[in-house]
């Protein structure tokens, strides 16, 4: 038997051994690496676009010599301000790309000697640097198949029998119930929205899914009103899980990630950041044959060409 990729050396490219044994500079050079790929590291003004410009050694700034402009490696992208040094942001980077199923903040802020609040903060502006790779905004195409899970929103039965309440009624469930709807090519691409009922996936899909493709979908009712737009093969869950090559194993293959993160590692995830919670899954998942060399390095590229974050920069200031 094939011994599986994550198990093989060949998926073991980085470790936070090397990391630190490279040292700051090492560090600071592949943040200039990923930057500004395009002149191999060297500087470019992100004001007037200027490639000359003058070195502030003891800052680790820049002076443009058109402009005059002073900036860093880390301005206008969601490391802007930052204050860790740049091997604990490469070490963090590494440790999140390492984590097949997610890590918690403590445990993150406990590896990085950290405030939980650093820790949590630095976490979610590069879950949103994970974003800009899955919601590109390019449609689904191929097979594509659909399908909804439920997340939050657990309501504690009664300690008494005769207490109880039966939690399937929707007027006895909680409002932080909601649903992650995925997408999701087979061999492809995943694409994962948060919504208040499964049967938006039915519009999300016409959005977000080729006219020539063809989709698979379970039992449920709502997605009959798939069949009008594209070929659709259903299996009823009830009886199996594939029917001759009919399935939804891929796009449950996710759910099953994206599970184990929110209940294994995180416990509980708030309705207002689920969708950072299904974006970093969903990157996980479509990258799960890379190693984690070559992860931190797309990581890396993506936080360097992400802008400032506007929901998390200053986001404890804002007392939120």
């Amino acid at each position: 038997m094939a011994q599986h990729f994550l198990l093989s050396a060949e998926s073991r490219t980085l470790s936070l051994r090397t990391i630190y044994k490279a040292g700051e500079e090492a560090a600071y050079r592949t943040f200039c690496d990923m930057r500004w790929p395009e002149t191999d590291g060297e500087a470019v003004c992100p004001r007037c676009g200027c490639c000359e410009a003058y070195k502030i050694t003891t800052r680790r700034k820049f002076k443009c010599k058109g402009c005059y402009h002073q900036f860093s490696v880390t301005s206008g992208t969601i490391f802007a301000s930052r204050k860790m040094d740049f091997v604990d942001l490469l070490a963090a980077i590494c440790i999140l790309v390492n984590a097949s199923k997610g890590v918690s903040m403590i445990q993150l802020s406990r590896d990085l000697d950290c405030q939980y609040k650093t820790a949590f903060v630095l976490a979610h502006k590069l879950r949103e640097a994970m974003a800009s790779e899955i919601h590109t905004g390019e449609v689904l195409e191929g097979h594509v198949e659909i399908d909804g899970a439920y997340f939050g929103g657990h309501v504690r039965p009664e300690n008494r029998k005769e207490d109880r309440k039966d939690r399937r009624l929707r007027e006895n469930r909680s409002n932080r119930r909601r649903v992650v709807v995925a997408l999701r090519e087979r061999q492809g691409r995943t694409l994962p929205f948060v919504a208040m009922g499964e049967d938006e996936g039915v519009a999300l899909a016409v959005e977000n899914v080729d006219r020539m493709a063809s989709m698979s979908a379970d039992e449920a009712s709502h997605w009959d009103l798939l069949h009008d737009a594209w070929p659709v093969e259903r299996v009823n869950h009830s009886l199996c899980y594939s029917d001759h090559g009919k399935h939804t194993n891929m796009v449950e293959s996710y759910f099953s990630r994206l599970r184990r993160m929110v209940v294994g590692q995180h416990h509980h995830v708030s309705p207002q950041y689920l969708h950072q919670y299904a974006n970093h899954a969903a990157w996980l998942e479509d990258n799960r044959r890379t190693d984690n060399g070559t992860l931190a390095q797309i990581m890396v590229s993506n936080a360097m060409g992400s802008p400032v974050s506007r929901n998390w920069k200053g986001y404890w200031q804002r007392a939120v």
